[in-house]
């Protein structure tokens, strides 16, 4: 098991489309979990971590296990934000996510992301390579 202390977080950054926005030009609430898979996406490719190559291979799945969240302000049509997320914990089989989606400084909606690993349909460990690779430096 790991903490992550003192590490930056992994920052991706996300513009605001029309899309991504309801009838009065604010974020629908769901995209706000659109921009963190992304960001979590991102995360792992940051670590040469690819999710096909690591299901082909050892035949695992990441999957969302529990998440918190709050809506703290709204992001509005053409804003530009940033994800940032964190490697909060590693465990055998989980791995504890702190993102957050930000407008400059400022804290839009925060997620705690309990990420577990699953094969064939039940939690397994995390492999050797791949925890090493997103533990947070001693």
């Amino acid at each position: 098991m790991s903490e992550s202390g003192d590490v930056p977080p992994h920052v991706f950054p996300i513009r605001v489309y029309y899309e991504d926005t309801d009838f009065s030009g604010i974020v629908y609430h769901a995209n706000y979990l659109r921009f963190i898979e992304r960001a979590r996406t991102e995360l792992l490719r940051e670590f040469d971590l690819r999710q096909r190559e690591i299901h082909a291979g050892a035949q695992i799945f990441f999957v969302v296990a529990r998440m918190n969240i709050e809506f703290l302000r709204p992001a509005h049509m053409d804003d530009l934000l940033t994800v940032e997320t964190r490697v909060e914990r590693i465990a055998a089989a989980t791995l504890d996510l702190d993102q957050r989606v930000k407008r400059g400084e400022e804290t839009l909606f925060t997620a705690r992301v309990l990420i577990a690993a699953v094969s064939g349909g039940r939690a397994c460990r995390i492999p050797r390579d791949i925890r090493e690779k997103l533990a947070p430096p001693p």
